[in-house]
């Protein structure tokens, strides 16, 4: 017990606690609360409809809020679509998926970095100056892998990864899944309200899905070239 408080000063410590209350908080109030009741796609697109020229700042603003309190923010991703069009609503949701990963990152680092630094030891050492020195190489693989967004946000947040080396790794690597989830649920959606299910059977219907299922093997390809280069 001693070697680990000549380790850990109090401030990281408290820090931490404060970053594992924070987590637990924001969990808790989207699991046991009423919250959870008004996260629906129906009161979500109620709220933007009545929200008028706001309604893009609005959707972005809840995109920060959800990602960064741990609300999935997979049903405003499916709902961007709808109410922006295919391609505005691409663009709102990952704006507004991007800047909560920034969000989250910064509640993480300055919650639980020096915790974890002073926790790690000299094994462990390497890997955390290896992803510093690959930060973004490393984020943009994590992303294109799409691996758990929320969680790795603040996972990644507790490494020595510099914070432009993340947001930019994570603003590219998260394009290609938002544009298929937004382009093919605003498709749904249309198909739905039309009774035309035999839209779904297109050209721009398989691109998007094509594109997606490519974006898992873009981190092998990159690998690839990455090592056949001098």
């Amino acid at each position: 017990m001693g070697y680990f408080r000549e380790r850990i000063s109090k401030g990281a410590l408290i820090k931490f606690l404060g970053l594992i209350f924070f987590c637990s908080g924001a969990f808790c109030l989207y699991r046991f609360t009423e919250l959870k009741e008004l996260v629906t796609p129906q009161t979500l697109e109620t709220i933007l409809n009545a929200s008028g020229f706001w309604a893009p700042a609005v959707f972005m603003a809840l995109m920060v809020l959800a990602i960064t309190l741990f609300v999935p923010a997979s049903i405003l991703i499916i709902l961007a679509a709808g109410l922006f069009g295919a391609y505005w609503g691409f663009l709102y949701a990952w704006i507004g998926a991007w800047i909560g990963a920034g969000c989250a990152f910064f509640v993480g680092r300055t919650l639980g970095r020096d915790f974890v630094a002073a926790m790690i030891g000299d094994r462990l050492k390497k890997y955390d100056d290896a992803i510093e020195r690959n930060g973004f190489t490393a984020v943009l693989y994590i992303r294109l892998l799409n691996a758990p967004f929320t969680p790795m946000n603040y996972g990644l947040s507790l490494t020595k990864v510099h914070f432009k080396d993340f947001f930019l790794g994570t603003g590219l690597g998260i394009m290609v899944s938002i544009f298929a989830f937004t382009f093919l649920s605003g498709m749904i959606r249309d198909a739905w309200i039309s009774g035309e299910w035999s839209d779904l059977v297109s050209l721009k219907v398989l691109f998007a899905v094509a594109l997606y299922i490519f974006s898992f093997f873009i981190p092998l390809i990159l690998k690839r070239i990455k090592g056949r280069s001098p």
